[in-house]
Order: C-alpha cells, then sequence, then structure tokens
C-alpha cells in the first residue's frame, strides 16, 4: 500500500494563490488585446474619414498646405510637393 505524498497545506495555499493570480493576469490579457483590437480598427477607420476630408479638400482647393491650428491654408509648389 502507498503512502500518499503531499505539499504543506501552507505550501499548498501559496501554490494556488500564485497560480489563481497568473490566470487572472492572463484573463486581463485576453481583455486589453481584444480592446487594442477595437483600438486599431476605429485607429484605421478615423485615418480613412481624414483622408477622405483631406481628399475633398485637394477637390475644392488644389494642392493646399492647411494649418489645422487656425484653418489657414497656402497653396503647394510643384518643389514642396
Amino acid at each position: 500500500m502507498s503512502t500518499e505524498k503531499k505539499i504543506t497545506e501552507e505550501q499548498l495555499k501559496s501554490l494556488q494563490e500564485k497560480n489563481a493570480a497568473v490566470q487572472q493576469l492572463k484573463v486581463y490579457i485576453g481583455d486589453v488585446e481584444g480592446q487594442k483590437h477595437i483600438l486599431l480598427h476605429n485607429l484605421v477607420t478615423a485615418q480613412d474619414e481624414l483622408q477622405k476630408t483631406l481628399k475633398s479638400l485637394e477637390e475644392e482647393y488644389g494642392k493646399v498646405s492647411i494649418n489645422i491650428q487656425d484653418g489657414s491654408y497656402s497653396e503647394v509648389t510643384e518643389e514642396e510637393a
């Protein structure tokens, strides 16, 4: 008949707590990665919208450099382009 060997209750409790902490961190990382995916998708969408707006402004004003702070613009010469 074999005798079952066990670690101490204190060691078991410590091991279980550390394992639970690791598992919880993995869950948090999964959540953050999900949020990152959503944010990256939103970034691509925002960049597409910006490009559409810039194209629309270029169609209306031609090739110009627009000051994003006050809306003023100046024509872009071929050398600057």
